[in-house]
């Protein structure tokens, strides 16, 4: 066999509705929440019957953060439309990650928080032994991994990379040294072999490389390296909630692909339908939106619901920054004084009532005509969104480049300054080549693409 397809989903974070997803605190929480909540029960539902009966490929990888938060009714409900998809003929595999199994899951109701019972990380590979494990060719099952045949020539690194508290977000050596045999074992065989992870390996836009391992995963490059000089050339990951298509090539010349994918929940909502091909050396990426589901859209188009909630949450930081610089900060995991709460709460106050148009003109900075009048929190809050629904569009020419990149050269001296202050993978920061490739995408496309895996 020299194709295969498969259906990429990630981050489903399926919650029992029954658990409580109402009230004033369920209001506040969600004000400051990407993802959707109460309908996440709903759009699961919706999302496997289109699973169940699509001809579009049937194998289904859904890459970690099942539940919203760990809840143990919530992984029991999910778990039954796992077991759906095998009864109508699917192959499933699927890892966990630390939404799974937090130590605090949490509900709401009228009352305010509810602490519903949570799942601990010694129980998932229990709950979820028959997607992956049961059918695996080798298991590592401390660090809840495992290898799976998808196909003739073709296997499946699933790797789980929620550790103890010293090895979270990254590998235990032990999990690596297993990592390392199963690579060795494949190119032995003459196997391909592409992996699945949650967190991503490639940053999936260069300013997020500056936000730690919340973002990337800890010890992404000398991760992605081994990966690549082993033989592994394709890995999907989630966690973000974002598209995003990068690639890297090693001091070996060897090709890695991170193909992440946003949630199934919230903007930008999708999964991606995987065609490997040509002796699986070429990967087709086609990406979907996530399929339609019953809910009150209060007049607008599903996809607009899930863009309105990405929105709120951005404009909800962006005016914190204003009337809650702590909390804003806090979210950030800043650490506040009152000097810094000062300086946020004047800045935030200031960039929230400004105009495009005359931050360009304090940089002395040419302005296009037609974006000058708009706010700049809302043209800051476009760019955020972009960088999550991928192929950020402000590139060279555009009137916002031309705004943005303006302003942000005039601030070259401070930026040089902070990039010797910064290391990513071990070299001086670029600032602006960062914010440059964050603001406009250039090269692949972050939906749909064809990656050639090998020369």
């Amino acid at each position: 066999m020299d194709e295969f397809k498969f259906l990429l989903v990630t981050d489903t974070h399926y919650f029992a509705e029954k658990l409580g997803c109402r009230g004033e605190a369920y209001k506040e929480f969600m004000r400051y929440e990407q993802k959707c909540f109460a309908e996440t029960q709903k759009i699961n539902e919706a999302s496997f019957k289109f699973f169940n009966e699509t001809d579009l490929a049937d194998t289904v990888l859904i890459a970690g953060d099942l539940s919203f938060n760990g809840e143990k009714e919530s992984h029991l409900e999910f778990i039954e439309l796992l077991k759906d998809l095998k009864a109508h003929g699917k192959k499933v595999y699927v890892i966990t990650a630390g939404h799974d199994c937090t130590e605090h899951p949490f509900a709401f109701d009228e009352t305010g928080r509810l602490a519903p019972e949570g799942t601990k990380r010694e129980e998932l590979f229990d709950l979820y032994y028959e997607f992956g494990f049961s059918d695996a060719i080798a298991v590592d099952r401390e660090g809840l991994s495992y290898v799976a045949q998808l196909a003739p020539g073709l296997r499946l690194l699933a790797m789980n990379n929620d550790g103890d508290e010293h090895h979270r977000h990254t590998y235990t050596p032990s999990q690596i040294a297993w990592i390392k045999e199963q690579t060795a074992k494949a190119r032995e065989e003459g196997q391909t072999m592409i992996a699945m992870n949650h967190y991503p390996l490639l940053p999936g836009v260069p300013i997020f490389a500056l936000l730690g391992g919340e973002v990337v995963m800890k010890n992404a490059d000398e991760i992605t390296t081994m990966l690549a000089d082993e033989g592994v050339h394709l890995c999907f990951t989630g966690h973000m909630h974002n598209m995003a298509i990068n690639e890297k090539i090693t001091e070996k010349g060897n090709k890695f692909y991170d193909v992440c994918t946003g949630s199934l929940i919230g903007c930008p909502a999708g999964f991606r339908l995987i065609t490997l091909k040509d002796n699986y050396s070429v990967a087709e990426i086609k990406t979907y939106p996530t399929p339609d589901f019953e809910w009150d859209f209060e007049g607008l188009t599903q996809d607009e619901y899930f863009r309105r909630q990405f929105d709120m949450m951005i404009n909800t930081y962006l005016t914190s920054m204003r009337d809650d610089p702590e909390r804003f900060l806090g979210k950030l995991k800043v650490k506040t004084n009152d000097n810094t709460s000062k300086f946020v709460a004047k800045f935030g106050a200031y960039l929230n009532k400004t105009t495009v148009g005359k931050v360009c003109r304090k940089f002395f900075v040419r302005c296009d005509g037609s974006i000058k009048d708009r706010l700049f929190v809302d043209l800051a809050r476009d760019i955020v969104r972009n960088a999550f629904t991928g192929n950020a569009p402000y590139v060279k020419g555009t009137p916002e480049y031309d705004a943005v990149m303006g302003v942000f050269r005039r601030l070259k001296p401070v930026f040089n300054i902070i990039n010797k202050k910064i290391k990513v993978n071990g070299k001086n920061a670029d600032l602006l080549y960062m914010l440059e490739h964050t603001i406009g995408k250039y090269g692949l496309s972050d939906i749909d693409e064809t990656l050639k895996l090998k020369d």
